[in-house]
């Protein structure tokens, strides 16, 4: 299935600024609000389901043994149509 980029943005920003925004996003997740993602004259607004498959991944790109980039990745997923997966794996994050 072709993939559409609806919108994107990538910054260096303080971790306290990315804090701020995971914050809002999880505040209009518990509140069942939808999400606005807003750069420049860009927006895009999305209405996750009450239970979107969460997806996070934590990788290491570089040359074997050598320095690379590290990266957390966290993604929310869900069915146009509404539908969710079943994913009742146990996850912790300390």
């Amino acid at each position: 299935m072709p993939e559409e980029v609806l919108f994107e943005s990538e910054s260096r920003r303080s971790r306290e600024e990315i804090a701020a925004y995971l914050r809002t996003v999880a505040d209009s997740l518990e509140s069942g609000s939808e999400i606005t993602l807003t750069r420049g004259e860009e927006s895009v607004t999305m209405a996750p389901p009450a239970r979107p498959t969460f997806e996070v991944k934590a990788e290491r790109e570089g040359p074997a043994g050598g320095p690379g980039e590290l990266s957390v990745e966290f993604e929310l997923e869900w069915d146009e149509n509404g539908e969710t997966g079943d994913a009742d794996e146990d996850l912790t994050i300390e």
